[in-house]
């Protein structure tokens, strides 16, 4: 598995799959608090259509300062929303509390 870079959430269009997929969205500058540290990751998730999700996160957060990426290497026997699930979990862990969009 591997995420490709970073690019801005409102050109998601020209760059996320229209495919199933996981979408990572962090501020583009700057970190959050967390009870355990800091970070600047606001949502992990696993979607049908990569790219829809990322056009509609796009709308909803216009005018944000916002980054995203999603996977560009899958294996095939993948359970992306167990992989997401993953992600998100050790999120928690690592920082004590979910990604802020997902509080």
């Amino acid at each position: 598995m591997r995420f490709g870079p970073w690019y801005p959430l409102a050109s998601a269009g020209e760059h996320a799959p229209a495919a199933e997929g996981i979408l990572q969205v962090r501020q583009a500058t700057g970190l959050i608090d967390y009870p355990q540290g800091k970070s600047a990751m606001l949502w992990y998730g696993h979607t049908s259509d990569t790219r829809a999700s990322a056009l509609a996160l796009a709308t909803a957060h216009a005018g944000k300062d916002l980054l995203c990426r999603h996977l560009i290497e899958i294996e095939d026997a993948t359970d992306l929303g167990a992989f997401c699930a993953k992600l998100t979990g050790d999120f928690a862990r690592r920082f004590g509390g979910l990604p802020m969009y997902l509080r």
